[in-house]
């Protein structure tokens, strides 16, 4: 039962935050892109104020997987660099989220040597 509670505070979070994501292109002129660096200013935000912290606690990679999680991350890992130096403070963020960034260009490389893209036809 425990578990269960736990996958459903995940979706409720995650899906929260895609859901406002999915309103914001339905119903405003915003561009997707626009609404990507929001999100991520808006994790890097909450995180330097202290409140996403909380929000990681209650739903964990319900609020990690979405893009407000690598604004979170960044500003964790600065936070976390600035107790050692200023120089860690400047890096600790891009430090913290290494793996993450290495993953995506290595699997989107290996993926794009495996698939060929084509334009959608009309």
């Amino acid at each position: 039962m425990e578990m269960f509670l736990m996958f459903l505070k995940v979706f409720a979070v995650g899906g929260a935050i895609c859901t406002i994501a999915q309103l914001l292109i339905n119903y405003t002129k915003i561009t997707s892109g626009r609404i990507l660096v929001y999100f991520l200013l808006a994790g890097l935000v909450l995180q330097a104020f202290g409140i996403y912290q909380y929000v990681v606690d209650f739903a964990g990679s319900g609020a990690t997987v979405p893009i407000s999680g690598f604004g979170y991350l960044l500003a964790k890992g600065a936070q976390e660099g600035a107790k050692e130096s200023l120089f860690k403070a400047l890096t600790g963020g891009l430090g913290a989220a290494a793996m993450g960034v290495t993953s995506a260009v290595v699997f989107g490389y290996l993926f794009s040597l495996i698939f060929h893209s084509r334009s959608k036809k009309n």
